[in-house]
């Protein structure tokens, strides 16, 4: 699960971490007020910024023709504008696709003197079993780009999960930054703040970028979290009732959520050769073999290792929901799952929703024979493959057609 910008960083300031003065508001009268309350409070510059979950806001375009999803500003009068440009309407960035995505939400915030920007996150190392810290001198600009062009620029730092973060190693992330003096001290504070944020609130990701070294107005400079983004384990969103309640549905593709709602694991993509499998790992080779025949697989459908037939049918539904659906391929290998079950949910899918789109049915493993007799006995038109190669070529050939 994802929030919000303004989310993350009221979830920040409950750990410690410094993040800028600013709330968030939906008219342009909200917004007004909030910068009038920031000048009041000293603030001599103010930033507006589009909430959506996606990057590249400053860089969007509305498709009003309005550029930029985040400007800097002096006056409360200048925000009130700057809102009614930007609220209720679509802006595209290069992480939203061309379809764009509706503002419905502004961040009106204190934009601090930044000297200097950097790059902060905290994620899972899958190959250590261990969270690992990642920063870079390189803020401001994606990581990717950075791994790609000046890898030595990232540092890694592991942590212990069963020690948890020493200040020791917050401290050598910040030298490793070229952080020195006070500096040090500000940034392990946050470093330190940062972590317990993703280790407690059960995140699957946190990063901050840019993470700014600022010039207060005492004319000491000191670290603080400028931009947020934060997501979450959604197997741990049961301990956190709070954090649920961030989840704002209107930023979620309509047919994830459907999905979601039966635990399913769905995303929708381009292609038209739906699958249905169990399993991320099966579903994500499932999906490389259709593009290996020449198909185009169009979602990533993990029904998960114990599906009833009651998931299956709503998997269904949700599949043929896509008007680019013109063929299903499922691919189901038995472990603790009961081929039978999943042969039986098929049939009442295929009944229920009166499909006649090509089906193409790969069962093995657990109750394997008895879910190919169910198949074979429904007296439908469900085709089969006895292994995924030929179950691939059958649905591919079968659109094709």
């Amino acid at each position: 699960m994802n929030i919000h910008e303004y989310q993350a960083k009221q979830l920040f300031a409950q750990y410690g971490v410094a993040v800028p003065n600013g709330e968030v508001c939906d008219t342009p009268e909200q917004a007004k007020a909030i910068a009038d309350k920031l000048v009041a409070g000293g603030a001599t510059m103010l930033v507006v910024k589009s909430q959506i979950h996606a990057g590249g806001r400053g860089k969007g375009t509305f498709k009003s023709g309005y550029k930029g999803g985040v400007k800097l500003c002096k006056t409360a009068a200048e925000v009130a504008e700057i809102a009614g440009n930007m609220l209720g309407q679509v802006l595209v960035t290069k992480q939203t696709g061309e379809d764009g995505r509706l503002v419905s939400k502004l961040l009106v915030a204190d934009a601090p003197n930044i000297k200097k920007e950097l790059y902060f996150a905290v994620l899972l190392d899958r190959a250590t079993s261990q969270p690992v810290i990642m920063a870079s001198t390189e803020g401001g600009v994606d990581i990717e780009e950075v791994a790609e062009s000046t890898p030595e620029k990232i540092i890694k730092e592991w942590i212990d999960p069963a020690k948890g973060l020493y200040p020791y190693q917050a401290r050598k992330v910040a030298v490793a930054l070229g952080l020195g003096g006070a500096l040090i001290n500000s940034a392990s504070k946050l470093i330190m703040g940062a972590y317990k944020t993703w280790w407690e609130s059960d995140c699957a990701m946190l990063e901050i970028n840019p993470l700014c070294i600022i010039e207060n107005a005492d004319g000491n400079d000191s670290v603080m979290a400028v931009d947020a983004k934060v997501s979450f384990d959604d197997n741990a969103l049961y301990r956190h009732p709070d954090i649920q309640k961030m989840r704002d549905l209107a930023e979620e593709a309509e047919l994830e959520i459907e999905a979601s709602k039966f635990d399913l694991n769905y995303i929708k993509l381009d292609g038209n050769i739906a699958c249905l499998v169990n399993g991320a790992g099966l579903a994500m080779a499932t999906m490389d073999i259709i593009k290996h025949f020449g198909g185009e697989p169009a979602n990533f459908l993990d029904v998960g290792g114990g599906a009833s037939r009651e998931q299956v049918t709503a998997a269904f539904k949700i599949i043929l929901s896509d008007p680019n659906v013109q063929g299903i391929l499922v691919n189901i290998f038995g472990g603790i799952m009961d081929c039978n079950v999943i042969a039986t949910g098929i049939v009442e899918a295929v009944k229920e929703t009166g499909l006649s789109l090509p089906l193409v049915v790969r069962l093995e493993g657990n109750n394997v024979e008895a879910g190919r007799k169910t198949l074979a006995d429904s007296g439908l038109t469900i085709s089969t493959g006895e292994s995924m190669a030929e179950a691939a070529k059958k649905v591919v050939a079968e659109v094709a057609a």
